[in-house]
C-alpha cells in the first residue's frame, strides 16, 4: 500500500513539474518576443544614428 502511494505522489509530483516547465518554455518565448520587438523598434526609431540600445 505504502508503495503504491509512493508511486502515485512521485507521478503527481513529476506531472506537476512537467507542467511547470512547460509554463516557463512559454513565459520565456513571450518575453523574447517582446525583447526582440522592443530591439527591432528600438534601432528603427533612432534612424541614421548608431545609438546603443542598452542602458549599461
Amino acid at each position: 500500500m505504502l508503495a503504491i502511494l509512493l508511486v502515485l505522489l512521485l507521478a503527481l509530483l513529476l506531472f506537476g513539474v512537467g507542467f511547470a516547465v512547460k509554463i516557463l518554455w512559454w513565459i520565456a518565448l513571450a518575453v523574447f518576443v517582446v525583447w526582440l520587438l522592443g530591439f527591432l523598434f528600438r534601432s528603427a526609431a533612432v534612424g541614421g544614428a548608431r545609438r546603443r540600445w542598452y542602458r549599461w
